[in-house]
């Protein structure tokens, strides 16, 4: 061990920032360019295939197979402009990762003679059949029983990624039970969108859907490989499982939000680089509470698209780490004494007419409509507390909560003094309820060369795993390695049926002649 160390520390004496050498001075110049986007769909589709993929995406048309060998046709084009090869369904079994079988698009031809010709039909893009044979099923199969499909979301668009065209797709069994996180999630997405929209329409009548937005935050650790080359524990474990605790633990946090070193800047310049190539978000980096622990957030997205592009981060990310000499650990707890690494997931719901459900307004009758998502989004938690444990639990996380990180075990919510205090009048003295929370107001410093400071109308709280933070609801329990849509399929689909129970109550209320709003109230 000790030989093994003292070259690796030779080896690390001669690491340098790596040059990232960007394409265009302007982002909106290769933004998505690696993305089957609806520009390129235009471009490359004829107007009905175009229109046909559009259709299915907002209203859930089916696409028949002429319009999918049309779609397929404009998609090889597109990908073979970046000299693609192959094209696989990519797609997430319950590994906590992603899963693909590359074909390549060579056929034999029908001509005379032989030869070969490069095709993509809509029949290979719709489905196909990888083994299910080896992939978790929770019992439900046996292991000679292999055959599974993976079926096209049109939702989520093509991208290309190692001359390889990947299409987002989900799995299931021969017999048609869900073996991804993918199917159970976009059910979860549409319950939620139909109980949800039926609410809504107690308030705004005009409202027709409703979307469920992600943003996730993913805290990682930077280890350079040659030092992780030489403990065996972490390269078999992806944690520390002998020797003394590190030199420098957290006894001072003076690296938090310090400047990021220029090694780890070259990494996350390509690594940010190939997310924007990827049509990914990604806004936010800094550096972590523990020592080479750092953060990577994105702008918050639909949640079916937000889970795909964070599957596809940390992917990213382990093969950008390697060109630069380093090892991303997303072990939830890699070294015992320092804080661990969580996936912090920001959810919120929006209608079609660009309302935040979880954003307070500025008049009663607006905030009638926030406060009734607040409060079934309270009961949603308080009736589901066991299974939004179950969504976040791993080997590697239960070694993470507890402690001063956010612990599950106790399932809280943090509201906020403002927000409590306006439920606290609503329970007690209904009828004298105000129901306008208090607007932000400016703290004063007395220093008149500083711009007034807007105060929110919450605090975040550190201690609490589901926290109101202003305009969504932030659940701190997930586990930096996990597949965001495990804790995302619970709460929406939990939230689809507090919604759903919350509206058949308001509606037996009004039939047995109550007024609305007086229903909605009780």
């Amino acid at each position: 061990m000790s030989k093994m160390r003292f070259f690796a520390l030779q080896e690390l004496a001669n690491r340098r920032p790596m040059e990232v050498a960007y394409p265009s001075e302007q982002l909106s110049d290769y933004y998505g360019i690696h993305v089957f986007d609806r520009r390129k769909m235009q471009e490359y589709l004829p107007k009905e295939a175009y229109r046909a993929v559009i259709d299915a995406i907002e209203q859930g048309t089916p696409i028949n197979r002429e319009m999918a060998d049309m779609i397929a046709n404009g998609m090889k084009h597109w990908a073979k402009t970046f000299h693609v090869t192959h094209y696989t369904h990519w797609f997430q079994p319950l590994t906590d990762g992603t899963a693909e079988k590359h074909d390549s698009f060579i056929e034999l031809s029908d001509e005379p003679g032989g030869g070969v010709i490069e095709r993509f039909s809509g029949k290979l893009l719709v489905q196909q059949e990888p083994d299910a044979s080896s992939f978790p099923n929770g019992g439900i199969r046996n292991t000679f029983e292999a055959r599974g499909y993976t079926a096209w979301d049109v939702s989520s668009p093509a991208f290309i990624v190692d001359s390889t065209l990947c299409i987002p797709t989900i799995f299931i069994s021969y017999t048609g039970e869900a073996l991804d996180y993918k199917t159970p999630l976009l059910k979860a997405l549409a319950a939620v969108d139909r109980a949800a929209t039926d609410v809504c329409r107690l308030f705004l009548p005009e409202v027709n859907r409703v979307y469920a937005n992600l943003g996730w935050e993913q805290e990682y650790f930077l280890v350079d490989t040659a030092l992780y080359r030489a403990r065996p524990d972490l390269c078999l474990t992806g944690r520390t499982l002998m020797g003394h605790s590190s030199a420098k633990d957290q006894q001072l946090d003076d690296h938090y939000f310090g400047s990021i070193p220029s090694r780890v800047t070259a990494f996350m310049k390509e690594l940010e680089l190939e997310c924007h190539k990827l049509g990914i978000p990604v806004k936010t980096r800094h550096n972590e509470v523990a020592p080479n622990q750092f953060e990577l957030a994105p702008i918050f997205e639909d949640v079916n698209l937000a889970n795909d592009h964070n599957q596809l981060v940390m992917d990213l990310m382990k093969r950008i780490a390697a060109r630069h000499h380093f090892t991303v650990l997303l072990h939830e707890k890699p070294f015992k004494g320092v804080n661990g690494s969580g996936k912090h997931c920001n959810w919120s719901l929006a209608t079609d007419t660009g309302v935040n459900l979880f954003s307070p307004a500025r008049t009663e009758q607006g905030n009638m409509l926030f406060l009734t998502f607040i409060v079934n989004v309270l009961m949603m938690v308080y009736k589901n507390q066991d299974l939004l444990r179950a969504s976040i639990v791993s080997a590697g996380n239960s070694h993470r909560l507890g402690a001063n990180e956010a612990p599950p075990a106790i399932l809280s919510i943090f509201l906020g003094r403002h927000l409590s205090h306006m439920l606290d009048e609503l329970a007690n003295r209904l009828s004298e309820a105000r129901l306008t929370p208090d607007e932000k107001h400016a703290l004063q410093l007395g220093i008149s060369r500083i711009p007034a400071i807007l105060q929110d109308n919450t605090d975040r709280n550190r201690t609490s795993p589901f926290a109101f933070t202003g305009n969504r609801f932030e659940f701190r329990a997930a586990g930096a390695s996990a597949n965001c849509a495990a804790c995302m399929i619970v709460i929406n689909a939990a939230m689809a049926h507090q919604l759903k129970a919350f509206r058949q109550a308001v509606d037996a209320s009004i039939k047995e002649g109550m007024d609305k709003e007086e229903a909605i109230y009780k």
